[in-house]
């Protein structure tokens, strides 16, 4: 398997920025780690080895991002307008370096899709949410799409404006809409395992329904815990049934 590891000095985050990208052809899968974790927590816990025959026969091609949780929600000494603050500059550093950095090594055309566990499911489904027109996709798995379970007790525009559960259903740009109802690949996995969270997902597909947003909720039995024999399970096989 392709593995190439590079980076650069990201102007909107002020900070070098790592990306791990595996593969050579196929359509682009982001991959937005879990909680504090770095850019190549996937491959740790054996995820690429798993994905390995569909990233060797060119089906996908991954890259995969640092996360800056720990310098936005999750950072106890920060106040919480500076959190969202530091997290719209992530949304940017994806939108304006990542999503270019991207087309620049497969090209205009390919399909990018996020995706992310736990944490990393809502900032792949807000990230797509957000910039249909620019991503086309998303696999999103464990996850919880209310942004206030992360920011204890704040809240403000800017929480508003990254929590799904809180701005899909105001939603009316209908250029916005309309993009976001035109994916084929809007996947909501959860298990009903230990720290599961399955009516989270249950709620925002509710949500999604209400604006006429198809999509695909899937949720697995009692055997499957938020952990990473769970996303080892559900990632190759929606790649191999799904793509």
């Amino acid at each position: 398997m392709k593995r190439e590891l590079s980076g650069w000095f990201s102007p909107a985050l002020q900070k070098e920025m790592p990306i791990a990208a595996y593969g050579d052809y196929g359509f682009a899968l982001l991959l937005v780690p879990t909680a504090a974790a770095d850019y190549l927590e996937y491959e740790r816990f054996q995820l690429m080895e798993t994905l390995a025959p569909y990233i060797n026969s060119g089906k996908v091609r991954i890259f995969s991002v640092n996360s800056i949780n720990n310098e936005s929600w999750l950072n106890n000494n920060m106040a919480g307008e500076h959190k969202a603050i530091r997290h719209n500059q992530f949304n940017d550093y994806i939108f304006n370096e990542v999503i270019p950095f991207i087309k620049t090594n497969t090209s205009s055309e390919t399909p990018i899709i996020t995706c992310g566990a736990s944490f990393g499911a809502l900032h792949s489904m807000n990230l797509f949410l957000k910039r249909p027109d620019l991503i086309d996709g998303v696999i999103a798995m464990s996850g919880v799409y209310d942004l206030t379970e992360y920011t204890k007790g704040f809240y403000d525009d800017q929480v508003y404006f990254n929590s799904p559960c809180h701005y899909i259903p105001n939603l009316s740009d209908e250029w916005n809409l309309n993009h976001i109802r035109k994916s084929r690949h809007i996947h909501i996995l959860t298990g009903s395992g230990d720290y599961e969270d399955p009516q989270a997902s249950r709620n925002f597909s509710g949500v999604l329904n209400t604006k006429g947003i198809h999509h695909e909720l899937d949720v697995w039995g009692h055997e499957w815990k938020h952990d990473w024999p769970t996303w080892r399970a559900m990632l190759p096989l929606y790649l191999d049934t799904r793509f």
